[in-house]
């Protein structure tokens, strides 16, 4: 319950950072208001809303960077509790296995020398062609 809470307040305050830096004017918007564009600044006074609406950007940045830090604490939590693997679930048996039967080790054979003379086959006797 906690958590669908939280999480409703991170969209929600992530919406309305992005709400509010759009409804901001840029550094750039002050050298259009002397050909008549800056009319429409003047319905949040003389100052203009740039300082409301930095605030209230400021403050949902806050919220949204606190609520961040708490939902991630709450997931790492939860899953430090669960196991993290189907092994994890397993039963672990108390037997040993029985010792497994291993052929006796033998010796390689040699290599080869490169240098040695090749050795010969003797000549196999071969008997005599009927006529």
């Amino acid at each position: 319950m906690l958590r669908t809470i939280l999480t409703i307040l991170q969209v929600i305050s992530a919406f309305a950072i992005v709400g509010l830096v759009l409804l901001q004017r840029g550094k750039g918007a002050d050298a259009g208001a002397g050909f008549g564009a800056g009319a429409s600044g003047t319905v949040f006074g003389a100052r203009g809303a740039t300082t409301g609406l930095s605030r209230m950007t400021a403050v949902f940045a806050a919220i949204f960077m606190l609520n961040s830090l708490f939902l991630t604490y709450l997931f790492q939590r939860d899953v430090r509790v669960q196991p993290t693997s189907l092994l994890d679930q397993v039963p672990v048996s108390t037997t040993a296995p029985a010792p497994a039967q291993t052929a006796p080790v033998t010796a390689p054979a040699p290599a080869p020398d490169a240098n040695a003379v090749p050795v010969p086959a003797e000549p196999v006797e071969r008997p005599a062609p009927k006529p």
